[in-house]
């Protein structure tokens, strides 16, 4: 095992025993900020690339404060965590050669989940020590390691930045989950520079030891916390007094998957949550329900999410409650740029680790928001596309005995390294 390898399996385990939700990553964006200034890369941070509006689902004062606290109390870096204490936890980090040369950028993510990590015996993670710290939450769809191969890359492209033309951009966001936090680091315009833009991650059914170029397969989606307002009163005194919230939220969910599909491509819906009421003899006066709808493109999550809507506004018509529909999450859908593709697949043929490169994979899949940084990078004349390094994972995405094969770890970070010298020749 080589020092890098050791490096990397050192970061991925650390990032891993303390896992941080979407606009919650100030432990993980400190360390990585600090290391990312140690070699030499210049830095901008929080709301330096983020634009406050678009910070979709961010968690409240309290929250955000409670959790600045756990940080410091958990291994943050002192000197870092500042810039990140609001819960604006994006980071952009440059290597600028300063000879001519086309502009890349990777964006890798670092949010966890809120899943309770088995605690199995056959555990990796729990058997090595490294499993996560926190109840209730952990990294169970590899964002440790994304983070971990960004900076593998920025250790590589320091000790060979004397061989570089043009800039090199490394791109930490938060948020991926729920589809959150690209959107806002867009929008304050970090890669309007840019000319080539890759996004990675490790598994999402690709097999071990096999890569994939470009993912065209992400749904648009949009992601919806609906509230219903209505007026409590007595279930067996006065009845007809309330105004039931809790029936116009079941009426809701139980039509929202009702709405047509689109005959031009897939679709998605779900209810994930309802939760209603305040006791047995009381009609309730307030509802809430989380919604998804997903699309094969942007114009159809449109179309699901506009009916979506409709249902809601009948609902409460029907039970003469109030309502409010706040969008917490979306992403738009994107295709990779083909010629940018091949050269990754190249790289990634090149790769002793690598059995099998993929130029394109089509297929339906869930969604992703760095699909904002693609189209953004693509209207601006540049290139963009997401490639896939497939993993032996221990368990399905999202799953409470999720681990990932971490010998996937040099190989991307060799693979996205090699990458820039094709791009700048």
């Amino acid at each position: 095992m080589n020092k890098l390898e050791e490096k990397l399996i050192k970061w991925r385990r650390d990032f891993h025993r303390y896992p941080e939700t979407g606009f919650l990553e100030m432990r993980t964006a400190s360390i990585v900020a600090s290391i990312l200034e140690d070699l030499g890369f210049q830095l901008q941070v929080g709301k330096q690339v983020m634009d406050p509006d678009y910070c979709m689902g961010k968690p409240g004062e309290e929250e955000t404060e409670a959790h600045y606290k756990w940080a410091l109390e958990h291994g943050a870096n002192k000197d870092y965590i500042e810039h990140f204490s609001e819960g604006y936890t994006g980071i952009v980090a440059t290597m600028d050669s300063g000879k001519e040369g086309p502009t890349i950028a990777f964006r890798v993510d670092m949010d966890a989940l809120d899943i309770h990590e088995s605690e199995a015996d056959n555990h990796v993670p729990k058997k090595e020590g490294f499993r996560s710290t926190l109840p209730n939450k952990m990294h169970a769809c590899a964002h440790d390691g994304h983070t971990t191969i960004g900076l593998g890359l920025a250790t590589l492209i320091s000790e060979k930045k004397n061989s570089l033309k043009g800039k090199v951009k490394l791109i930490f966001q938060p948020a991926e989950e729920g589809t959150r936090g690209a959107r806002s680091m867009a929008e304050a315009k970090v890669v309007d520079d840019v000319d080539y833009f890759i996004a990675t991650h490790l598994g999402t059914g690709v097999p071990d030891r096999h890569f994939v170029a470009s993912n065209n397969g992400f749904l648009a989606t949009t992601k919806l916390d609906v509230t219903f307002k209505g007026e409590a009163s007595h279930a067996g005194g006065k009845p007809e007094e309330g105004r039931n919230a809790l029936l116009a939220a079941a009426s809701a969910a139980l039509n929202i998957y009702a709405v047509p599909r689109h005959s031009e491509g897939s679709t998605r819906i779900n209810v994930g949550e309802l939760h209603a009421g305040s006791g047995r003899n009381i009609i309730a006066d307030r509802a809430s329900l989380k919604v998804e709808t997903r699309g094969e493109n942007s114009e159809i999550n449109e179309y699901v999410k506009s009916q979506v809507e409709a249902v809601i506004a009948g609902s409460a018509q029907m039970y003469k409650v109030d309502y409010e529909i706040k969008t917490v999450g979306e992403g738009v859908s994107s295709r990779g740029s083909k010629e940018l593709a091949e050269i990754l697949r190249a790289c990634a043929e090149e790769s002793s680790y690598i059995e099998k490169s993929i130029l394109e994979d089509n297929s339906p899949a869930g969604s992703e928001d760095a699909t904002f940084f693609m189209e953004h990078v693509k209207q601006n004349g540049g290139q963009a596309t997401y490639c896939i390094f497939g993993t032996e994972l221990a368990a399905g995405h999202h799953n409470e005995k999720f681990d990932i094969n971490e010998e996937t770890l040099q190989t991307a970070v060799n693979v996205l390294f090699n990458s820039i010298g094709k791009l700048k020749e």
